[in-house]
């Protein structure tokens, strides 16, 4: 019998990891832990030993930074407690002074661009005007100094080129289509519409540094969205790569012309293409350097030092400095070296046909001592638009080493797949959606690999919805079932949503209903897990942070005086320093000892006993123990 992995090993802080390189290439930057809590850090590159924490959070934790082009600054961002109203913060790496560029309370920021022009300023998103929708304002790093670029009317976002003069804006109309508006001096003008069957697929991305051209992703007239290079004196259109079976995913610019030098593509695995032949060299050598799905997080400005990271799913997160002049790579090791040597089971990419016809990329992850049909843990992203992929799991690999398998599956609503397969969900939200994860779980028992007396369902977010609605719909197929913040009635849900999403409010429509006209209510109380309550069987775990922000603590609460008015058993656990989904450690290592207790009494597994970290520093509450 393999041994057991520390969930502390899977689930705790991990040593180090979002590597990223500053512009000059003279500083790293990475996140790891200070104080038992994750913090920014920076070294000299030729001197990594003398690395010291730039941020001292003792809380919550931050990982999303950004060095600026000025070679003095680095930028990050940071909420409290998971409520989403993110403040932006630049510190300077000479004296270390700490500054908050927008002391406003309860707004939401956001880094709109940087610029290797304009090297003294940041382009932030900041909504105190209106909360439904951003401003664009140009802050000075040096002294904060704030000024309006650009009042938001109702837009989704906008399009700037590099001296931050603002190009276009994006809106999203009432029909779910989405519209790129040119900015004509003071006016506004329509100069492209993506209908509402492109509209989540296709979109404009980016600008050359002439602003002389426009990129998009764009799926009209074909199923999967293409790359295209749009002349915008001309509106002369070239489709630069396109794929049938999926859409074009990540795109290497040319660090000067921003012209696409290379695109990744992913189905059931990620394949690097490259446009410009310069790159072609550097694309062949780090093929052959076993990184797996590996792809570029960060280079300079000179475009001469890479940050490369593998993707792989026996390697956690290792990432490496790839000199593009020397063709080497120096190590700068794995975000959790403690899995060094760890009975790690291998992945496999599957596709499963759906009764209707569709194929879905799926990932199986069985335990290595697998014989014959076992448990089987069904884990179901959010979103819906989002996809899993291929690469380490700490999920996977955790229900692996318990002696489960674990599936992951791209059900329709995935993104990655071409439109016909993201609409297909459109309407579907606990009825085709669910089937596909029905169909599923029968190519698994079918497989052999999964016994279906011993099946469960694990989600968050949408996951956690589909896992409420799968226990309603399906009462008899699943085993248990773990919610982690899952809408549990589609009206309160979408009634509810952050003030600044209101641009995406006809989408939301479009998918599940709208609730202000009645067949969309009708079509919303048939989709929600809490008025059927009553027809759950199997034991549930539900999962809430009390500040979430996207799905309320009101959703959970319904569920659970749902099914506390049937005396249906119920586990209910909340966060009170959470939002949508658990960050601090001790909170997160609290869950997964939790819901391996929870998984071994019901489908047999097996189980680590509760250490002492897991049990103290977490503010979790059993509301309800079923």
């Amino acid at each position: 019998m393999v041994d057991l992995i520390p969930r502390e090993h899977l689930f705790g802080n991990p040593t180090r990891y979002g590597h990223q390189i500053s512009p000059d290439g003279r500083r790293l930057g990475w996140v790891a832990p200070y104080e038992g809590v994750l913090n920014i850090w920076s070294a000299p590159i030729d001197d990594l030993d003398a690395a010291a924490p730039v941020t001292t959070d003792r809380r919550r934790g931050i990982d999303a930074y950004a060095f600026a082009y000025d070679g003095r600054h680095l930028l990050y961002v940071q909420d409290a407690d998971g409520d989403e109203n993110h403040h932006l913060y630049a510190v300077d790496l000479t004296t270390g002074e700490r500054r908050d560029l927008t002391p406003i309370p309860g707004i939401a920021a956001a880094i709109v661009g940087l610029s290797r022009i304009v090297r003294d300023r940041v382009l932030v998103a900041i909504n105190d005007r209106d909360p439904r929708f951003h401003d664009i304002h140009s802050v000075d790093l040096a002294t904060g100094a704030r000024s309006l670029v650009v009042e938001n009317p109702g837009f989704a976002g906008f399009l700037i080129d590099e001296r931050y003069a603002v190009r276009f804006a994006f809106r999203n109309l009432p029909d779910g289509s989405s519209q790129l508006i040119a900015r004509d001096g003071a006016n506004w003008k329509p100069w492209l519409t993506f209908p509402p069957e492109d509209a989540r697929v296709s979109g404009a991305e980016n600008l050359d540094a002439a602003a002389t051209a426009l990129f998009c992703r764009d799926s009209r007239g074909r199923n999967t969205a293409a790359l295209t290079r749009i002349d915008l004196a001309s509106g002369e259109t070239r489709v630069l790569a396109a794929h049938e079976e999926a859409d074009i995913g990540a795109v290497l610019q040319d660090v000067e012309t921003h012209e696409p030098v290379a695109y990744s593509v992913t189905h059931a695995r990620k394949s690097w293409h490259v446009l410009d032949p310069r790159f072609a060299d550097d694309f062949a050598f780090l093929e052959t350097q076993g990184l797996g799905d590996w792809y570029p997080a960060s280079r300079t400005e000179d475009d001469a030092l890479w940050i490369v990271v593998a993707r792989a799913d026996t390697r956690v997160g290792e990432a490496a400095i790839y000199d593009r002049r020397a063709k080497s790579l120096r190590s700068l090791g794995s975000a959790r070296p403690e899995l060094e040597g760890a009975p790690l089971a291998p992945m496999c990419p599957s596709i499963i046909r759906s009764r209707d016809g569709l194929d879905l990329v799926s990932y199986l992850t069985r335990p290595l001592d697998a014989q014959g049909p076992g448990p089987l843990v069904l884990l179901v992203h959010g979103g819906p638009w989002a996809r899993d992929s291929f690469g380490f799991d700490g999920i996977h690999q955790w229900l692996a080493n318990r002696g489960y398998a674990a599936l992951s599956v791209n059900f329709r609503s995935s993104t990655g797949f071409g439109k016909a397969f993201l609409n297909a969900g459109d309407r579907e939200w606990g009825r085709r959606m669910d089937d596909d994860l029905s169909d599923a779980v029968a190519w698994a028992v079918a497989q052999g690999v999964a016994d279906p007396a011993r099946v469960a369902i694990m989600g968050g977010s949408y996951g956690g919805y589909a896992t409420l609605m799968a226990l309603t719909r399906n009462p008899e197929a699943y085993a248990c079932g773990i919610d982690l913040v899952g809408p549990a009635n589609l009206e309160t849900l979408v009634r509810t949503i952050p003030p600044y999403w209101e641009a995406m409010r006809a989408q939301l429509h479009r998918a599940i209903g709208d609730p202000d006209t009645e067949e969309g209510m009708a079509l919303i109380r048939e989709r929600s897990p809490v008025y059927f309550a009553d027809r759950i069987k199997a034991p549930l775990l539900i999962v809430q942070g009390a500040n979430d922000p996207r799905v309320k603590k009101d959703e959970s609460d319904q569920m659970v005086a749902a099914m506390e008015r049937g005396g249906i058993p119920v586990t209910y656990l909340l966060f009170p320093d959470e939002g949508h989904g658990l960050v601090r450690p001790a909170n997160r290592l609290a869950f997964f000892a939790r819901a391996e207790t929870f998984l071994a009494r019901h489908l047999g597994g097996r189980c680590e006993p509760i250490r002492e970290a897991e049990s103290s520093g977490t503010s979790m509450q059993v509301v309800r123990e079923g």
